[in-house]
């Protein structure tokens, strides 16, 4: 359905002589209709997340050879070394559950893949990849020619 402005309304109803008490009236609540409904500013801002990897390194490899690894969100003002603590917290839910004592987590690839998302939600943790992704190495240089 198109809108339209309340003013060009009030100007259509003018020209086709709409009694003035009336057309205060239907103007008035109309202004009121399309005003923003105040419940919606009840919700509080959305957290700034930041992103970061999390290699799967179960060889000791690094820092030589390519990885796997998941992508991960947490919350800006929060350190990247509790990403492990909050997987774990997650994972450690999931598993207490109904489900989880069904088919329980017992690797990070597990937990990643399988544990639903409103585990790590609670932790405030996001994963952005189910599935791991290769993860490549750089020297940081852009070849001259």
């Amino acid at each position: 359905m198109p809108k339209i402005d309340v003013n060009k309304v009030a100007e259509i109803l003018k020209k086709n002589h709409i009694d003035p008490a009336v057309l205060r009236r239907v103007v008035a609540e109309m202004n009121l209709a399309a005003q923003p409904d105040p419940g919606d500013g009840d919700q509080p801002p959305p957290v700034k997340k930041q992103y970061l990897i999390l290699l799967s390194d179960p060889e000791g490899r690094m820092p030589k050879g390519d990885f796997t690894g998941w992508v991960l969100q947490i919350p800006e003002s929060e350190s990247p070394a509790s990403s492990q603590e909050r997987l774990l917290k997650g994972t450690f839910d999931y598993n207490a559950s109904k489900r989880g004592a069904l088919s329980p987590a017992k690797t990070v690839g597990d937990a990643l893949e399988n544990v639903p998302a409103r585990f790590f939600r609670d932790v405030e943790l996001w994963v952005k990849t189910k599935t791991p992704v290769v993860v490549l190495r750089t020297d940081n240089e852009i070849p001259k020619a």
